[in-house]
């Protein structure tokens, strides 16, 4: 049984994140439905020592569909009687979807907020477009429902996106729309009401772009999923290397690996990723040697719950040694 936080703002912040989530992946579910391919979610609880720190719930994929990877996560931890955290709660959205076809795009959101034992709290927000195969039209529509979403905080949140997406070891990005907050206390009179429209503008953004396209994408090609494998195993390196919410999730407790690394996608290029050991810095070349050591001796690699839970363990045991 998860035990709820006190606090009167943390339990507003989770249940907008709540009906948000369920919206979600119901607009979701609507989406496969009519492109033909129907996606089925099933229902996971997690809890954070048992429940005596609270938990989450997250809605992953049964049956692949429209989408073959998703999880849609909300979680909300909390140590309102322990002097050893800094902070007293903290909740969140957590979502990735990856679509099976190379051709639509894959979407991270992220929303949570923090309250810390001073009594001061903020927003961290994150959204960005990740396709395989980059189509403008699709970035675009993105970039403009970040204009709207974001208003005043649209090139502040881009900039930092632009930073935290960056992937200097490949010279490129993980994909080609970036918005970012940290630390972040909107000035507008009802502190909800920002999150809020800006989970609902840019989900309706995203669902836009897949119910559109998904009825004008014809029948994959080789070189297209060839294209998205490798654009995956980006995703995974700059996941596993470099997101600080993944790597932090992992070292703080062991009771949610899957859901922590949810956002990995379904495949990746074993050759691909040996060939980057070379270009990343050190001591991180070690950390990708460790992880392609779970791998099969082949190219194109399943990365399944086996693989995450082995996954998590390398690395914690990467930073019990490199701090």
């Amino acid at each position: 049984m998860r035990v709820a936080a006190t606090s009167e703002k943390a339990r507003q912040v989770m249940v907008l994140l709540t009906q948000i989530q369920k919206q979600f992946v119901q607009q979701l579910i609507t989406m496969s439905t009519q492109a033909g391919k129907p996606n089925a979610f099933e229902k996971v609880e997690w809890l954070r020592d048992k429940g005596e720190h609270g938990g989450g719930l997250r809605y992953q994929l049964a049956v692949t569909g429209l989408f073959s990877r998703a999880s849609v996560n909300v979680s909300q931890v909390h140590f309102e009687y322990s002097d050893d955290k800094k902070f007293t709660v903290a909740t969140a959205l957590s979502t990735i979807v990856h679509p099976a076809h190379p051709c639509l795009p894959s979407l991270h959101l992220h929303i949570s907020w923090t309250l810390l034992k001073n009594g001061q709290s903020y927003w961290r927000i994150m959204a960005d477009l990740n396709p395989a195969i980059v189509d403008l039209s699709d970035k675009q529509t993105f970039d403009n429902a970040l204009r709207v979403a974001a208003a005043e905080y649209y090139a502040q949140g881009c900039a930092l996106g632009e930073q935290y997406f960056n992937i200097p070891a490949l010279a490129v990005h993980r994909g080609v729309s970036h918005f970012y907050l940290e630390g972040f206390n909107p000035d507008c009179a009802e502190f909800l009401a920002f999150p809020s429209n800006f989970a609902e503008t840019m989900i309706n953004a995203y669902t836009e772009i897949i119910s559109d396209k998904s009825k004008r994408v014809k029948a994959k090609t080789k070189e297209q999923v060839n294209t998205q494998l490798a654009y995956h195993t980006l995703y995974f390196y700059q996941v596993l290397t470099l997101d600080r919410g993944t790597t932090a999730g992992l070292l703080a407790h062991d009771q949610n690996d899957l859901g922590t690394l949810g956002s990995l996608p379904a495949y990746i290029s074993r050759d691909l990723l040996s060939r980057w050991i070379a270009k990343t810095v050190a001591p991180k070349d070690k950390l990708i040697t460790a992880l392609l050591a779970i791998f099969p001796n082949t190219n194109r690699c399943a990365v399944t719950e086996k693989e995450k839970r082995q996954i998590a363990k390398i690395i914690r045991d990467f930073y019990k040694i490199h701090r």
